[in-house]
């Protein structure tokens, strides 16, 4: 407990408002609350919505036909924007709900301390209205979908509520992590089909290993102060043999991917996404230095591209049903 005490002023301020447009448009009172969503952090929701892309993706383009109508191969614009409003109002509403979980911890680390709890900027009750008021409107968007979405959409709540507790119990909270930033990868298809089968569920798992994959290298960047409050995490866990994990999580992934692409009989085009995908994987497992903060936060961030680029595979896939009769 002295060591954390006597690291309560140095104040890295990583976590404080910085220059982003967000804080540009908005009036001063709100960039608490957009720092409790994390607004000026987009590569969270965009990694919670790449699942949920590459399942309606997937969906749209499985035992596509060649000659098959555009509008049958590619997928519904709808739901696209009903993912995107979705995944910034549930990624905005678990950050909030993290926070108020962590305050204690996030006041004890150097890069968190700023955040609008700990340095008092929100109450807990007003945290807590913000957390319902952002639930809400990802609740308006669930009752978009089919009734099997909608209640698979709400049985994703139960993993949302246990995350962040998890690295108070397990050396792996990366995997309840993956858990919830994957359920996508199930609704996608469920919002198509009404249903699950085997090739969702495949997406699902290789997801899951990898977030779990992206998140430990994101934990690096906190696992001097982690070790200090005894959080826990696959970055304190993996440890020096991090590159080693992160090729099993990734291959892993990319595997799991192949068989979901194949179960779903997705035109052969659809592979090139992955395997574009597994060769910025490679690049991030072969540059890695556990020990530079920055570079950590750059390859994370860099798994963007990933989602990109199985997406657009998925989407090339599709097109090359609609056109390949032409050849």
């Amino acid at each position: 407990m002295e060591k954390i005490q006597s690291r309560q002023g140095q104040g890295r301020v990583s976590d404080a408002p910085s220059g982003h447009w967000v804080y540009r448009i908005l009036p001063r009172g709100m960039w608490p609350y957009a720092q409790l969503a994390r607004w000026d952090r987009p590569i969270g929701w965009q990694l919670l919505l790449w699942p949920c892309l590459w399942s309606t993706a997937l969906a749209a383009s499985a035992y596509a036909q060649p000659g098959a109508p555009l509008a049958e191969v590619l997928p519904s614009l709808w739901h696209i924007l009903l993912f995107l409003v979705g995944a910034i109002a549930m990624r905005g509403a678990g950050c909030t709900y993290n926070d108020l979980v962590d305050e204690r911890i996030d006041n004890a680390v150097e890069r968190t301390r700023s955040r609008p709890l700990p340095s008092g900027q929100v109450s807990r009750g007003q945290a807590w209205a913000f957390l319902l008021a952002q639930a809400l409107l990802g609740l308006l968007v669930l009752v978009q979908f089919n009734a099997f979405a909608i209640a698979l959409g709400f049985a994703s709540l139960i993993v949302v509520a246990i995350y962040p507790f998890a690295k108070r119990f397990t050396d792996w909270p990366q995997l309840f992590l993956g858990l919830a930033f994957s359920w996508g990868a199930l609704m996608g298809w469920a919002a198509d089909f009404e249903s699950l089968s085997l090739a969702p569920l495949l997406l699902y798992f290789g997801s899951i290993l990898w977030v779990i994959g992206y998140d430990t290298i994101y934990a690096h960047q906190d696992k001097e102060d982690d070790a200090i409050v005894g959080v826990r995490s696959t970055a304190r866990l993996f440890g020096e043999k991090t590159r080693h994990w992160l090729i099993a999580l990734y291959g892993g992934a990319l595997l799991f991917f192949a068989v979901a692409f194949a179960l779903a009989e997705v035109p052969m085009p659809a592979l090139a996404g992955l395997v574009a995908a597994g060769a910025h994987m490679a690049r991030q497992i072969r540059v890695i230095d556990i020990d530079n903060p920055d570079q950590c936060l750059a390859l994370f961030r860099s798994n963007n591209v990933v989602g990109w680029l199985i997406f657009l595979g998925l989407i090339g896939g599709g097109l090359w049903a609609v056109i390949s009769p032409q050849f």
